[in-house]
């Protein structure tokens, strides 16, 4: 193992696969393929591995460059590009990914004259918007769209997508997915074509497939923050028959001393533009730690002690009220904490934080 510094990213791939496997088998049960997720781990291939091994059906990422390491890697699974393509960038994405979300029709043509160029067949998922407000056509365009793609050689129209609780927070429901049901069989009785895949959304469409509400047309999810840190992403509370324990962030204590809980003096915007709350708690033993806002989203940790209280930080110092902490603390101790999904995807982004890989399942 790696000399251990901080700050560090601890993984636990043995966990994740636990709640792949549970993730996995109860979509499978509903007739649903997974495209497991790899994004918010920057798709490490320890737990890349991992995901393939539990069962999953594609590997899927927003970024072609974590694409050509899966395949660099020698994964046997299919590959899905989740970010539509940029223009520009055509020709890495014929060959890193053999399956692409898609909605702006030039772009599409564009995949096509790389493909063609390739001499090869690039698959597609023609998002549609359901009222979430991010990527995909708009509902009345879809037959126009959908007949100027399906006459575009090398490339092949798979099926249609949609994305909810993303941007607008729109919850994925019965009728939302009726809605995309709706639209495909439209589609394919007034343009005579097939399209076999209903790719109906991510970790937010999973409290709809526990409830069995899920209508039986929807085949396809893209599954990321559920299996990776084992939450109900509609309300982060944790999602039956998984772990929590899957990731723990680690950062050192860098100064310790006893300050008011208030600023002394006539206040301003913070570094960031902000104007912090502050609440007065009296005179209390305040810890500095080894990581900031360039490395995390210091609002979606939860310290591993209870006791302590995440105050907040600038881009290299996290500042924590540690007077309730349960053990005695000093200058050079180390303090852990469980990521959000935010605060995970930062950490596993910067290169200023260390990723571990622990073995083994055990609890914390």
């Amino acid at each position: 193992m790696s000399k251990l510094f901080t700050p560090r990213l601890e993984l636990f791939p043995e966990r994740i696969a636990e709640n792949a496997r549970a993730i996995i088998h109860l979509c499978h049960d509903h007739g649903i393929q997974v495209a497991c997720v790899g994004k918010v781990v920057c798709a490490h291939p320890v737990i890349m591995r991992a995901l393939e091994e539990s069962g999953a059906d594609l590997l899927a990422d927003s970024r072609l460059e974590n694409l050509r390491s899966l395949r660099q890697n020698g994964t046997t699974l299919p590959l899905m590009l989740l970010r539509i393509p940029t223009p520009s960038r055509v020709e890495e994405v014929i060959h890193a990914a053999d399956i692409s979300l898609v909605s702006d029709l030039e772009t599409i043509k564009k995949i096509s004259a790389a493909a063609m160029a390739a001499h090869s067949t690039h698959k597609v998922i023609l998002m549609v918007d359901l009222g979430d407000l991010r990527e995909g056509i708009w509902p009345s365009r879809l037959d126009e769209v959908l007949r100027a793609i399906t006459r575009l050689p090398g490339i092949e129209v798979n099926g249609l997508g949609c994305n909810l609780a993303c941007y607008g927070g729109v919850i994925p429901t019965t009728e939302k997915m009726q809605q995309l049901i709706d639209l495909r069989d439209q589609s394919e009785t007034s343009l005579g074509i097939r399209l076999p895949v209903l790719c109906a959304g991510n970790s937010a469409n999973l409290p709809l497939l526990l409830a069995d509400k899920m209508p039986p047309q929807i085949n396809m999810l893209r599954i990321g923050e559920t299996i990776l840190l084992g939450r109900n992403v509609l309300d982060r509370s944790p999602f039956p028959g998984t772990r929590q324990d899957t990731a723990r962030l680690v950062a050192e204590i860098i100064e310790l001393e006893r300050k008011p809980s208030v600023p002394i003096g006539e206040r301003g915007q913070d570094a960031f533009g902000g104007t912090p709350e502050f609440v007065d708690r009296g005179v209390r033993l305040r810890a500095i730690c080894n990581i900031g806002r360039q490395d995390v989203v210091i609002d979606n940790l939860t310290p591993e002690d209870p006791g302590i209280i995440v105050l907040g930080g600038s881009s290299d110092h996290l500042l924590l009220d540690v007077q309730d902490a349960q053990q005695p603390l000093a200058v050079g101790d180390e303090v852990a904490f469980y990521p959000g999904y935010g605060a995970l995807l930062a950490a596993s982004t910067s290169p200023y934080v260390q990723k571990i890989i622990i073995n083994g399942i055990s609890s914390l």
